[in-house]
């Protein structure tokens, strides 16, 4: 994949539109704040670490073009700008710690000229990214150390290129197994009803040369009865502090599954998904999406048009049947109110 899934270059803000996967690789630029407000919601840009990096860069394009030197109005756009992209999607809390990182840059630097304050944020958002893409790589490594060669791993939704600004979470230590030359597999689920899985995952997987092979998600408990399965790996959209862990809708259920099957279930998460405010899984916000998404496929209704949907995007694992979280920090095991304290 040439193209990177955020990127800011001589003042453009652009990133892979996702929606059009796999059939059109589209590149699309945010000239505005309207625009990282809608790529958001609307998952043209998805994946918890690559929301966080992508709302970074918002802020700074939502007070870019400022001309005024009034310093109550410059924070008060500011502020405007920041409540307004944390409405955007409410569960993935990297979105949320990376604009209260900016928030708080902004605050630290304020009694310094507004040009000075706008440099100061571009760059903080710039780290933002380049500390995204390093902890990728430390996920990758450390998760590595887990894969033997011969496994075959199980994934759910995108927790790849797409989903990060580096090389992934979950994905990322698949990728730095296959490239220290072990002999691995993949298998995805297909992630309904946005089918992330079947689009993105088995997409970039297969760009980047593993073997993977694609399966409805009402067969991971075949798979796993057949011991096709040797381990799972799944992303996080938020962590508390207990290790109860909210991703896609359907991880809960395989989690299950794999503790019915004695098969380790881990987490790949950077420590920005950790969201320690929360003591357990059960205060996680959980959002709920248009029916539309369920009733229909690429836009062709498969369903009643009135039928009633229920379409929460994320549930939530409980930290019993996580077997370990790994982090660009170390891999963390059980009892985590213990372990991940050092986070």
């Amino acid at each position: 994949m040439k193209a990177k899934t955020v990127s800011y270059v001589d003042e453009k803000l652009k990133i892979i539109d996702q929606r059009a996967l796999p059939r059109k690789f589209n590149i699309i630029e945010s000239r505005d704040i309207k625009d990282v407000y809608q790529y958001i919601k609307t998952l043209a840009i998805r994946g918890a670490p690559a929301i966080g990096v992508f709302a970074a860069y918002g802020v700074y394009i939502g007070i870019r073009d400022m001309k005024s030197d009034d310093k109550k109005a410059f924070f008060k756009r500011l502020l405007k700008t920041i409540g307004y992209i944390k409405t955007s999607r409410p569960t993935a809390v990297n979105l949320f710690w990376a604009l209260n990182r900016m928030k708080k840059k902004a605050f630290i630097n304020k009694d310094k000229p507004i040009s000075v304050i706008k440099k100061i944020l571009i760059r903080e958002a710039k780290k933002i990214h380049r500390e995204d893409k390093q902890m990728c790589e430390a996920i990758g490594n450390n998760g590595a150390r887990l894969i033997k060669s011969g496994d075959t791993i199980l994934t759910h939704c995108n927790a790849g290129l797409l989903a990060t600004t580096g090389l992934g979470t979950a994905l990322s230590i698949i990728y730095k197994a296959h490239a220290q030359g072990k002999n691995i597999k993949a298998y995805v689920d297909e992630t309904r009803p946005l089918l992330q899985g079947a689009r993105l995952t088995a997409w970039e997987l297969r760009q980047k040369g593993v073997d993977v092979t694609l399966i409805c998600d009402n067969m991971a408990a075949v798979v796993m009865k057949q011991a096709k399965i040797d381990k799972i790996i799944v992303g996080a959209d938020r962590i508390a502090a207990n290790g109860d862990t909210a991703n896609k809708i359907g991880t809960y259920s395989l989690a299950v599954l794999a503790k019915a099957h004695n098969i380790p279930f881990y987490v790949a998460a950077p420590s920005s998904t950790f969201d320690f405010s929360l003591k357990r899984g059960s205060q996680i916000p959980i959002e709920e999406r248009s029916g539309e998404e369920v009733r229909k496929i690429s836009g062709i209704y498969h369903a009643p048009e009135a039928v009633a949907v229920y379409n929460p995007a994320f549930d939530v694992t409980p930290s019993r049947y996580i077997s370990a979280i790994i982090t660009e920090k170390g891999i963390f095991i059980k009892p985590y109110r213990q372990s991940l304290k050092s986070l």
